[in-house]
This record gives C-alpha cells, structure tokens and sequence, in this order.
C-alpha cells in the first residue's frame, strides 16, 4: 500500500488526506495541535476556521462560487462539511464554525486509510513522499526546513480576526434583520448609526490604541482582511464605502447614515460576528468602540478581533503548476503557505495537489488542469515564473482564461460551462 506524509490538519491538509485516503493510499497526517497550539486557534479541531465563518458567495456566476462547485463535482471534504453545517447567511455560504470542523474531524479520524499522529514535525524527509500543509502560521523549525527547500524566498503579510459576540447582548430596538438588496433571506443582523453616531464612533476609532504585534515592521496587510481602524485612517469616508457602507440595506423606508452588519457565526443562532471588523486594537479599545454602535452598546464579546502574520512562499520561483517543488518531485506543498488565500482556495488546493500526488505516485503523468477552471486558473496563477514577487489573492475571473467564444454578456455562462465540462473530464481521467 502506497503511504504519504501530510503535514497539517487545517483545511488543505484534511482535503489532501481525504483525497488520498479514499483512493487507497495511506495517509499519515500529523497535527500539532494538541502538542502546541498557536494563539489564533481556539481548539483542537481540524480543519478550523480562524476567521470568518463564511466560505463567501455561493453564486456559480461568482469565481469563489464556481470554485466551490468544482470542488463538489470531485466530492470534496471541506465542501461536503461547510454544506452539512450551513447557517442562514442569505447568498453566501456560511457554517456553524465548531459543527464545520467536528465534522471534519471525524471524517478523519474514522478513515481506516488515514493514522493521525499527534507530533512536531521539524524536518522533511525528501525521500518518503509529503505534502506540506502546515498553513500561514506555521513557525519553529519545520518553517526553517520548508525556507531551506525554498532557498529562503519567503513572503508575509499581516492578517486579522472579527470579534464575535453574543446574541442575546444585542439590542434590538436599534438592530433590524436584513440581506442586502433584500437577496435571499433576511439573514444579517443591521446594526444602524446615525451622522452624529458615526462621527463619535470614527473619532473613538481612530484615536483607539492598537496592540504592538511581534516583529511587524511595516504595514503589509491583505486587502481583503485590512483591520477596519487602518481602513478608517485612510480617510473618514472609507467606512462608508466599506464594510459601513449602508447601500441596500433601507430600513422603514429609510436608508441609514452607516451600518454595521452581524452574520450568524454558530448553528443555534447564539453568536454572531461582526462583518468586516477585523481589527488589532486593544481590548479595552475594541469594546469602547463597539459600544458607540448603539445596537451594540452593551455587546458582550466572546472573542475578541486579533492581528497574526501569514507566511507564504514564493511560489513562482520553487513550485509548478501542480503545487510540487520543481526541486523535489516527492514533495508538495498546498493551502495559504502556497501562496493561495482565503478558505476555499487553501482547500482546493489540497484537493488538486492530492491528486497531483495520487497520479505522480501511480507513475502517471500529472494531468494539467488549465486557466479554464478556477482550480486551475488559480494553480497557474500562483506557479506563474513570469512573477516576479507573488502577491496572494481571492478566486477571480481575472485569471480565467478559455478559448471558448464568448460576449460580455454570456461571459460568465460560458465560463462556469466550459470549466465544469473540463472538471468532469479531469474526474474521468483521475479515476477512470
């Protein structure tokens, strides 16, 4: 029986071991957590999730969307989970967080093919065949070996939390329940302010002390998890066209000066977070400046929003297009320390470079999946040797390129079209 090492049990790590496992390969996948634990996870789960408890939108027409169909179309891990323990979140797909990575975790652990090992790794062994999917936080030595495999060509930026609070402190003489444009369910909490509100709530803000994170010197943050304070110093409108931004979301007629938007965050609707509010500010910051929202005066938070760095490699310069070290064929390496970003895109990369292994290890030639899907798009893009400096991003259309005529206006048909056709192709090939 042929036997792989995966290294992590986040939600690349736990896609590839699946992946692998139910073709017929051993899988011996270490997880550290119980050994040590990095502060910005809160338990011993797999697969957990740090961040927002949304997968994003779950619109086909959207790149993540049609991303995450592709994924269900090879039966994925991760997918089947977040859909099993979806909340209300109208077009987005959102998850019970703990119930997500439960599931996920007995998966695991019940797979006869799959032997969960409780250990540090600190090295790679180049002989046995690996996938690295040691995640963004990954530090201590086993950074230093994957830095050695890289020739030290690492890269970072900084990455930050929403806090999240309970239900039952909201008041709701002040809060409304509402999707905006009234898409789908009215499944937001709203949380409106006034021009008057939301000047003394910028002026606490941008006042509030922030925490000093370990060896930040300079502000590198990924655009689409920039700390709402940074937002707010960049100019006193910027809220307003971000994540405060009231557009869609009229209320007895009335559109608010700003809104702050809560998404439900656990299955009995107990906890909520706060969209768009990552943020490093003190803790005694993040509650004064909560509480000038005045649905949220006497919120009562369960957890506060945190700062942590991501580290990535460069991925144009050591991997190719099948998240394999050019280097060392044995290895691969997949999720966010690849140099993907966001949840889906870490676990479709697990998903793809577990069965870039699986062919590899039948000595069969690695099948390309292209630009004309996103799991493709989003592989080529990242192993791009025409990059100089690899900056990650979200799935997007930006990349999908096909040769399938198309006009502006069925643009998006034919490209969820054309990728789906290839993905089922691609499927035929892996196990046919």
């Amino acid at each position: 029986m042929k036997e792989v090492i995966v290294i992590g049990a986040g939600l690349a790590g736990s896609e590839a071991a699946y992946q692998l496992a139910k073709r017929g390969i051993k899988v011996k996948l270490y997880e550290k957590k119980k050994i040590e634990r990095h502060p910005a996870f809160k338990t011993d789960l797999f697969a957990e999730l740090i961040c927002s408890n949304s997968l994003r939108s779950n619109d086909i027409y959207n790149a993540v969307g049609l991303l995450k169909e592709e994924m269900r179309h090879l039966d994925s891990l991760i997918l089947e989970a977040a859909d099993k323990t979806r909340v209300e979140a109208g077009s987005s797909l959102a998850c019970d967080r703990i119930g997500f990575s439960e599931y996920i975790t007995k998966k695991i652990l019940e797979h006869p093919n799959i032997e969960v090992i409780d250990e540090i790794v600190e090295d790679i062994d180049l002989d046995t065949p690996t996938i690295i999917a040691s995640g963004p936080l990954c530090e201590g030595a086993l950074s230093k070996a994957i830095a050695k495999l890289c020739d030290k060509d690492y890269l970072y930026f900084y990455d930050a939390i929403s806090p999240i609070i309970e239900k039952d402190s909201i008041d709701f003489s002040s809060a409304y329940y509402k999707s905006r444009y009234d898409k789908g369910e009215a499944d937001y909490i709203n949380c409106p302010l006034t021009k008057e509100e939301f000047d003394d709530f910028y002026m606490t803000l941008i006042k509030a002390p922030c925490i000093d994170v370990k060896e930040m010197d300079k502000e590198i943050y990924f655009e689409g998890c920039m700390p709402f304070e940074v937002m707010a110093k960049r100019g006193r409108d910027t809220l307003l066209f971000g994540p405060m931004k009231p557009v869609g979301l009229e209320h007895d007629g009335k559109r608010p000066y700003a809104v702050v938007q809560l998404r439900q965050d656990n299955a009995i609707k107990s906890l909520y977070n706060i969209v768009g509010f990552q943020t490093h500010l003190t803790y005694g910051a993040q509650k004064e400046v909560l509480s000038k929202i005045p649905a949220l005066k006497n919120a009562k938070i369960v957890r506060y929003g945190v700062m942590h760095r991501n580290t990535y490699i460069n991925a144009p310069r050591t991997i190719n297009k099948h998240y394999q070290f050019i280097k060392y064929p044995n290895t691969f390496i997949v999720g966010q320390i690849a140099g993907v970003e966001g949840y889906v895109e870490s676990a479709a990369s697990g998903l793809y470079g577990a069965l870039a292994m699986y062919q590899y290890l039948n000595d069969k030639d690695i099948t390309d999946l292209k630009a004309d899907t996103m799991i493709g798009a989003m592989a080529n893009y990242i192993s791009d040797p025409a990059i100089d400096k690899l900056v990650p991003m979200n799935a997007n259309f930006g990349i999908f390129k096909t040769d399938a005529p198309y006009t502006k206006k069925d643009k998006r048909e034919v490209f969820v079209r054309v990728a789906l056709e290839n993905i089922e192709r691609y499927k035929d090939v892996i196990d046919g």
